[in-house]
């Protein structure tokens, strides 16, 4: 039954990204020259998350040393 929900799921996803059609938003981005700041700001979001992550580490293994 699961499985089944999850392929039903996918079929209705597959679906709407078709409805979407064509859109220019590569070129708008390349254009405006701000494909450099959405980088920029997801590499740092993802420098943050695994900093965090990293940092819990840390404590988590200091913890189970004690």
């Amino acid at each position: 039954m699961k499985k089944f929900l999850n392929i039903l799921l996918l079929i209705l996803l597959s679906f709407s990204a078709f409805a979407q059609g064509e859109t220019d938003t590569n070129d708008f981005f390349k254009s405006n020259l701000k494909i450099y700041v959405v980088v920029a700001v997801l590499v740092i979001i993802l420098s943050c998350i695994f900093l965090f992550l990293f940092s819990i580490e840390r404590r988590l293994n200091k913890l189970e040393e004690k």
